[in-house]
C-alpha cells in the first residue's frame, strides 16, 4: 500500500474523494496514524475460538465506535484500480521490474512522449505517475 506522504500528496494535489464502500482512508493526528480504515457498511472481525479455528463474526456495532467526523479528515489511500481510473487515457502500462530494482513501473503518456514512474509496489507506482499527470495538466 502507497505511503502516509503519496497519500496526502494526492490529496494536495486535488484528488477528490466520494467517499464510496470499499475505499480506504486513513485519518491523521488522532491516535489513529498507523491505522488503515475501510468503508464499509458493516463491521466484520476475526475471531478465535477454542480448538484453534477462526470465526468471522458480522457485527452491526462495535463497543469502540467512533463517533463521526467530516470527511474532509479522513485522506483516500486509492486502490491500484482507483488510480489506474484516475491516470485515464495517459495510462500506457504497469510492468513489474525484476533485478536490483525491483518493483513496479508505471508509464504514462505526457504530451508526444512517455514517462515511467517507479515505485516498490504498483499502488505507490500509479500514484506517482497521477501526481506527474496532474502536475502537468497545470501548466
Amino acid at each position: 500500500m502507497m505511503t502516509r506522504e503519496l497519500a496526502l500528496a494526492l490529496r494536495d494535489a486535488g484528488v477528490e474523494w466520494a467517499p464510496a464502500k470499499g475505499d480506504r482512508f486513513v485519518v491523521f493526528d488522532r491516535d489513529f496514524d498507523t491505522d488503515v480504515f475501510v468503508v464499509s457498511d458493516m463491521v466484520i472481525e476475526v475471531l478465535d475460538v477454542p480448538q484453534g479455528r477462526q470465526v468471522l463474526a458480522f457485527n452491526g456495532t462495535t463497543e469502540w465506535a467512533l463517533d463521526s467526523f467530516e470527511a474532509e479528515v479522513a485522506v483516500w489511500v486509492p486502490r491500484e484500480d482507483q488510480l489506474r481510473d484516475l491516470l485515464g487515457e495517459a495510462f500506457v502500462s504497469l510492468e513489474r521490474l525484476d533485478g536490483a530494482a525491483d518493483g513496479f513501473a508505471v508509464t504514462v503518456r505526457r504530451g508526444a512522449g512517455l514517462e515511467r514512474h517507479v515505485d516498490v509496489d504498483a499502488e505507490s507506482a500509479y500514484a506517482r505517475a497521477v501526481l506527474a499527470v496532474l502536475d502537468g495538466s497545470a501548466r
